[in-house]
């Protein structure tokens, strides 16, 4: 049973903002750089990417722009809007705190006198 794919989900959005803040990208290349970036611990389906990016558009976080690329390709590039990148902030600050709390119980060391009662 792969349980990453169920941290994944939640941490998309996270990830493509994080991207974005720094300049627009198209889909294609949001799952090649978060793949290059996790060192490809992170790999993200175009499939399951899109779903992400349609969210965030209709919440108004990112927008989208058809761009033409050589004489008749178009790309669709991504963009964070100012409330996009207040949502990204708000969901690193949650993520930091949820981290925090798993380290603190993955590495928790009870005292040797405890009175905590197992159930």
């Amino acid at each position: 049973m792969n349980n990453k794919n169920n941290f994944k989900k939640g941490s998309v959005e996270l990830l493509v903002l994080c991207i974005l803040q720094e300049g627009d990208c198209y889909g294609y290349q949001l799952t090649q750089m978060i793949d290059e970036r996790s060192k490809g611990l992170l790999k993200i389906p175009e499939g399951s990417l899109y779903p992400s990016l349609y969210r965030l558009m209709d919440k108004g976080f990112i927008s989208d722009e058809k761009r033409l690329v050589g004489k008749r390709m178009t790309r669709v590039y991504y963009h964070l809007e100012p409330e996009g990148l207040k949502y990204y902030q708000q969901l690193l600050e949650d993520y930091n705190e949820v981290h925090q709390g798993i380290q603190r119980i993955l590495h928790f060391q009870p005292a040797k006198n405890s009175t905590e009662q197992t159930p």
